[in-house]
């Protein structure tokens, strides 16, 4: 290692000459080595700097001052850069070598030692991969995580279930958390977490062993569970469950329960409020000179509210309305039967309305029919028997008796029985009940009018069909109210109106699975209901 004085060769002798460039040429073979700058340097000269003899410092003189570049460690035979960063343009590739993968090293702070982090990548790669970081840093405790496309972000740390306390009351459940139920005193709701990550877990368990008794109910939060958004529910005695969660289309997921067969989870049984209304009976006809016809009787009115599972198909049929008297066949005829079925329900059926009193040519003065609500009788002739069988709540009411004064009795009516005829005025038919089921108060199954020589009795509120004043028509009960049709003498009676059920329940119960073609109203005060003017099914 050398330095001169000089880098100008001056004239001299040869031999002169001769050392002088030796000097320069060794001084530039040890890059002007030494323990100070060169008395030669000018701006832009490197020189290394010897005064540490195994760690010398590679530096650049700006004709001012010295920059100290990098040292250089002789024993571990690598440079270490010295004060600014270095500015790369991406991407940047570091090769490998034949033995090993590429490798990065961050070095610790040179006078704390020589130790470095080093980042390396695998001796063998199926694929390239490429990580990108999150945005931001994370929280306390949290790790990284990737989405299995390379994309990296900061999360809980998973440390296994966390088993609290016991819980006697509802409660939103944190994911990791595993939770003792007592359900002793009443069941209750346990809300999941309105923002789950796949992965998560909460687990559930029957402290007491009365989950058979008061059953727990698990609320997915707005997300699916089992991949539905209904609620669920365990109710088998000391049952326990982990919910896992997958993804949006499954939801949570029953991935262990004990106790309970295949699957621990149960759907929540819902209740259905049902009102089945039964066709009305048809108006009676005077086919003798100057009698009255009776009017004919509601379809029996039934209401019901009954407990249901999924799975259940309820069956639904709907009663015509009965044909009003004719010629040779005076007699209204009843109407038919509306019910609804199914497994594990209490079958309701409603009796179709009794058809009306007629005369013949005979005459044969006739009584009115029995029926869900009865039909009224001829002129003279007594008004048939309502409820009809026997219900409890009763389904209808009796019909009016004839007059001799040449008048028909009104038809029952779910609420009031039909009037009796007054002399040559017919009775009015029973008036119909108000229910607001569908969202509106609205009356069905009134009893149809008698009809009089001088006034033909009103049809009863709900769809009665009026009778019909001396040789007048009577008039049809209202379709899909199960109204009774009204009387006439010597004219065209009325026939009774169609029935119809209904079923009300939860909008988030409905399961949207019918036949029959029901109209469909959704969101009546949180409830769906369910319309049918025929027959047809619910499937629940």
């Amino acid at each position: 290692m050398a330095q001169t004085t000089q880098i100008t060769l001056d004239n001299q002798t040869f031999p002169s000459f001769r050392s002088k460039l030796n000097e320069s040429l060794s001084a530039l073979n040890t890059l002007n080595s030494g323990t100070s700058r060169p008395s030669s340097a000018v701006a832009g000269t490197i020189w290394l700097d010897t005064t540490n003899a195994t760690n010398p410092t590679l530096k650049f003189y700006d004709g001012a001052d010295d920059i100290s570049l990098a040292t250089i460690d002789y024993s571990a035979n690598t440079v270490n850069w010295l004060d600014s960063s270095v500015s790369l343009t991406s991407p940047v590739a570091i090769s490998g070598n034949a033995t090993a993968g590429a490798e990065i090293r961050l070095p610790e702070d040179t006078d704390n030692g020589s130790h470095y982090v080093a980042l390396k990548a695998p001796d063998s790669i199926a694929s390239d991969i490429t990580f990108t970081l999150p945005s931001a840093d994370g929280t306390t405790d949290q790790v990284l995580k990737t989405d299995g496309s390379g994309n990296l972000s900061f999360v809980d740390a998973s440390t296994g279930i966390s088993w609290q306390s016991v819980q006697t009351t509802g409660f939103t459940a944190s994911a990791g958390n595993a939770y003792p139920c007592n359900t002793t005193s009443a069941g209750f709701t346990v809300t999941l977490p309105a923002t789950p990550s796949a992965g998560d877990q909460v687990q559930l368990v029957d402290y007491a062993g009365t989950f058979d008794t008061n059953a727990l109910i698990i609320d997915p939060n707005g997300n699916d569970i089992e991949g539905g958004t209904n609620n669920l529910e365990l109710t088998g005695e000391r049952e326990g469950i982990i919910l896992t969660y997958i993804d949006a289309t499954q939801g949570w997921i029953a991935t262990s329960g004990i106790n309970e067969g295949t699957d621990a989870l149960a759907p929540v049984p819902y209740s259905i409020d049902f009102l089945v209304i039964a066709g009305g009976g048809g108006g009676g006809l005077d086919q003798f000179t100057a009698r009255a016809g009776g009017g004919g009787g509601a379809g029996g009115y039934r209401t019901s509210t009954q407990t249901t599972s999924s799975g259940t198909v309820i069956t639904v049929t709907v009663g015509d309305g009965g044909s009003g008297g004719v010629a040779g066949s005076t007699l209204g005829t009843n109407g038919s039967n509306s019910s609804i079925s199914g497994t594990g329900l209490t079958t309701i059926t409603s009796s179709g309305g009794g058809g009306g009193g007629g005369v013949t040519t005979a005459p044969t003065i006739q009584n009115g029919n029995n029926g869900g609500s009865a039909g009224g009788g001829a002129n003279s002739a007594l008004g048939g028997t309502g409820n009809t069988p026997v219900t409890s709540p009763s389904q209808g009411n009796d019909g009016g008796d004839g007059d001799a004064g040449f008048s028909g009795g009104g038809g029952g009516g779910a609420t009031a029985s039909g009037s009796n005829g007054v002399s040559s005025t017919g009775g009015a038919g029973g008036a119909g009940t108000a229910s607001s089921i569908t969202g509106s108060s609205i009356t069905r199954a009134g009893g149809g009018g008698g009809s009089g020589t001088s006034t033909g009795g009103a049809g009863g509120t709900g769809g009665g069909g009026a009778g019909g004043t001396g040789a007048g028509n009577g008039t049809n009960g209202t379709v899909n109210t199960g109204g009774g049709g009204g009387g006439a003498s010597n004219a065209t009676t009325g026939n009774g109106g169609k029935g119809v059920v209904i079923l009300s329940m939860p909008d988030a119960s409905y399961s949207g699975t019918t036949t029959g073609s029901p109209t469909v109203a959704t969101g009546v005060s949180g409830k769906t209901v369910l319309t049918f003017t025929g027959s047809g099914s619910y499937t629940v």
